[in-house]
């Protein structure tokens, strides 16, 4: 799919000026600058369509884990004394 974009003279030049600095072409640096940014939104609507879901859950049954709780239990990570996940609690 061929797709143009409108880019002002600066905007152009720093691009060109990149591109010349990692022996790429303007495009594969416009071409990489779309493709992180999609993967970055994508992931922050992941994140807070997770975090809804969650809320959500939270309100209809009130179980949660405490900060404290979810730091505690993360300290253990890496360590002899790993710990399972902790139960959630109303």
């Amino acid at each position: 799919m061929a797709t143009s974009l409108k880019i002002d003279d600066a905007l152009k030049s720093r691009v060109q000026q990149l591109a010349s600095q990692r022996r790429r072409s303007p495009h594969w640096i416009m071409l990489e600058a779309i493709q992180l940014y999609v993967e970055r939104e994508e992931a922050r609507e992941s994140f807070k369509q997770e975090a809804l879901t969650s809320w959500a859950a939270y309100k209809e049954t009130g179980r949660h884990l405490t900060g404290q709780e979810v730091r505690t239990w993360l300290n253990t990570w890496g360590t002899n004394d790993e710990r399972a996940v902790p139960e959630c609690h109303e």
